[in-house]
């Protein structure tokens, strides 16, 4: 799966539905290219579309339970390979990832607009 579609779920699952406009302008490729995109997530049934309750004209792209799934299950798997490689690393280098951990969180807290 490409960084864009892991991307593009991981911005549906934590925004919410989105019409393809936005996802093409959040993802910053064109919109022919997220549709595409949008049309292989659905073949995966990793997405769908759904008429906007509130403008049935307008089209919405939602992610599944399959695409949290999916998401959850390389998360998982990231996190493992992630665990293997710290506990490969000197004491000290650890200690220093450790230390630095508050500052990373206060700058995810920040990029994801939580203030801080």
């Amino acid at each position: 799966m490409s960084i864009t579609a892991l991307s593009t779920l991981a911005n549906l699952e934590r925004l919410g539905p989105r019409r393809l406009t936005e996802l093409a302008v959040i993802e910053g490729v064109t919109q022919p290219a997220m549709t595409q995109l949008v049309s292989k997530l659905e073949h995966q049934a990793l997405a769908e579309r759904r008429p906007d309750p509130e403008d049935g004209r307008v089209v919405l792209v939602s992610i599944t339970q399959h695409g949290r799934d999916e998401l959850a299950r390389r998360r998982a798997a990231q996190a493992k390979r992630l665990a293997e490689l710290v506990a490969e690393l000197p004491e000290a280098d650890r200690a220093a990832i450790a230390a630095a951990l508050p500052a990373l969180d206060r700058l995810t807290s920040r990029a994801l607009g939580g203030g801080a």
